[in-house]
C-alpha cells in the first residue's frame, strides 16, 4: 500500500467526517437563504419536537431512538446528543407540550414529564395511551398539539390501497388526561405532516397517494379539515376525481373532499409548517414549507426537495421549489423529512437518509 492510500486509511478510521461530508453546497435556495449543518450523526431522523429552552428532541423510524440535540453555545449546532430512548416500535412521532415530550411508538404514546429540568438525566416515561393498530405498515406517527390542546395522530392505511375498519386511514384527537379520542378526519391513506392554520386554527395536513397506478397517478395531496369527521376520499377517490381501480363505493365517493392542491405523484409529501418566524422576508409569512421525501418506485425520481405554498387566505397563490440538490440526476444523497421553526426564525429541516440536521437561515444582502 503506498503512503498516500495509507493516509487516506487513517484518515478514514480517526475522521469518518472527513470523507463523508455532506455536499452542502449542490443545495438551491432563494437568494438570502443559506444552510448549514446543525447536527450529523443523528441515525435514521424523522419528527423534531423544540424544548422551552432550546432543546430539540428527533424521533427516528429504523433506529427506533429518540434523541435529544444540545447547543449550549447558541451558535446554532448541537454540540451535544442525548439517546433517550432506544429499542422503541418505530418512535418516528415527537411533540413537545407544556414541559412534557410526548413520543408516538406505532401503537403507543409516552410522556416524559419535564425532560428539559432534569437531563442528562432521563425522566421515567409515562404510557400515555395504548389503544392504536400495532400495524407497522404505515404505522409510524407524526403527531402535534393543536390550539386545543389536544393530540392529533393520523392511523395510516394497513396497506397500499385497501378497506379498513376505523380509525386505520384517520387522523384522531386525543385528550391526554381523559384519553377520549374523535375521529377528525376519514379515508387518509398516509399522513406524516400536519400543521394547524395561524389565522383560522383549521387543521391542514399532506397525504400520500397510492402506489401502482404508474408514475403519474395519483398526487400526493395538500388537504385542510373544514368539518370535523370529513372523508378524504381513500381507497375509493384520488385526488379530486381519479376513481380507484380497484376498490369502489359511490356513495362514500361522493363524500371526497378534494385537496387544496395536488402536489404531484410519488413526491412523498411528508412534514409541513406554517411559517410564523420573523427572520424570512414578508411573502414566507403564513405560507405553507413541505418536506418531499422523494420517490422510491417511479421510473425517474421526483422529489427530495422543499416547497413552498404561498396563500391567499385559503387559495393557493403559488407552488415553488424552496430548496433544491438532494437529488443528482438520479442520484440521491439526501431525504427531507420534517420541517421545523427555531426561535431566532431560521428552520430546521431533518434527513433519515444522510442521519442529518440542517438549518436554513436568511440575512438580506
Amino acid at each position: 500500500m503506498s503512503c498516500k492510500n495509507l493516509n487516506i486509511l487513517i484518515l478514514c478510521l480517526l475522521f469518518p467526517c472527513l470523507v463523508k461530508a455532506l455536499p452542502l453546497d449542490k443545495i438551491k435556495l432563494p437568494q438570502g437563504f443559506s444552510i448549514e449543518m446543525y447536527a450529523e450523526n443523528i441515525e435514521n431522523a424523522r419528527q423534531m419536537a423544540l424544548g422551552d429552552n432550546g432543546t430539540v428532541f428527533v424521533g427516528s423510524r429504523k433506529a427506533g431512538n429518540v434523541y435529544a440535540l444540545i447547543d449550549s453555545n447558541n451558535d446554532f449546532k448541537a454540540d451535544s446528543k442525548i439517546i433517550i430512548a432506544s429499542n422503541l416500535f418505530m418512535p418516528s412521532g415527537l411533540a413537545f407540550h407544556n414541559g412534557s415530550l410526548y413520543v408516538a411508538e406505532v401503537d403507543k404514546i409516552w410522556r416524559y414529564r419535564n425532560i428539559e429540568k432534569t437531563l442528562p438525566q432521563i425522566p421515567t416515561p409515562e404510557l400515555v395511551y395504548d389503544k392504536l393498530p400495532n400495524i407497522s405498515h404505515h404505522g409510524w406517527k407524526f403527531i402535534t398539539f393543536g390550539p386545543d390542546g389536544k393530540l392529533y395522530i393520523p392511523v395510516g392505511a394497513p396497506c397500499n390501497v385497501c378497506e379498513s375498519e376505523l380509525p386505520f386511514a384517520s387522523i384522531l384527537r386525543l385528550d391526554v388526561e381523559t384519553q377520549e379520542t374523535v375521529i377528525v378526519a376519514k379515508g387518509v391513506r398516509n399522513s406524516v405532516g400536519f400543521d394547524f392554520h395561524p389565522q383560522t386554527g383549521e387543521l391542514w395536513f399532506t397525504d400520500n397517494g397510492r402506489d401502482m397506478m404508474g408514475d403519474n397517478l395519483p398526487d400526493d395531496e395538500l388537504n385542510r379539515v373544514t368539518q370535523e369527521g370529513q372523508h378524504l376520499g381513500f381507497p375509493y377517490i384520488h385526488n379530486t376525481d381519479i376513481a380507484d381501480p380497484e376498490y369502489r363505493n359511490d356513495q362514500i365517493a361522493n363524500l371526497n373532499t378534494p385537496p387544496v392542491l395536488a402536489l404531484g405523484a410519488h413526491v412523498a409529501a411528508l412534514g409541513m409548517m406554517f411559517y410564523q418566524g420573523e427572520q424570512f422576508p414578508e411573502s414566507y409569512q403564513n405560507s405553507i414549507i413541505i418536506a418531499q421525501h422523494g420517490s422510491w418506485n417511479r421510473s425517474s425520481k421526483v422529489g427530495y426537495r422543499l416547497m413552498q405554498v404561498e396563500l391567499d387566505k385559503n387559495e393557493v397563490k403559488s407552488y415553488n421549489p424552496f430548496a433544491t440538490g438532494w437529488l443528482q440526476g438520479e442520484e440521491s444523497w439526501g431525504r427531507p423529512v420534517d420541517i421545523m421553526t427555531l426561535n431566532d426564525g431560521s428552520i430546521l429541516v431533518s434527513d433519515d437518509f444522510a442521519d442529518a440536521i440542517y438549518r436554513i437561515s436568511y440575512k438580506k444582502s
